[in-house]
């Protein structure tokens, strides 16, 4: 029997109602695989499909274009704009000017 030794490897245990195991352990046969490979491969193709959703912005061509023109030809600042920049910068001066402590 050719036994591979596995390092560095974490369990993960789960209790499930009969009726859930039945199903999981069905599917696993019709795919040729363990329950453990089964399990590992949905839980895996799940987690990557969350990681993808969360940290993957998709954007059509159009989308994708018009993104890109802006970033190499941003429009001039508004008013609003101009104004929250005076006031960030008036606040940075006031906090630089030295330690204001009264007791």
């Amino acid at each position: 029997m050719n036994t591979a030794v596995i390092k560095n490897t974490e369990r993960i245990a789960a209790r499930v109602p009969p009726e859930i195991f039945d199903t999981l352990c069905r599917a696993a046969e019709l795919c040729g695989a363990t329950v453990n490979q089964f399990l590992i491969q949905a839980s895996l193709k799940e987690a990557q499909a969350v990681i993808d959703r969360e940290q993957v912005i998709k954007l059509s061509r159009r989308d994708a274009d018009q993104l890109l023109a802006l970033l190499e030809h941003p429009p001039a600042p508004n008013a609003t704009l101009l104004a929250a920049q005076a006031h960030y910068l008036q606040n940075k001066r006031d906090a630089d000017s030295g330690f204001n402590w009264h007791p």
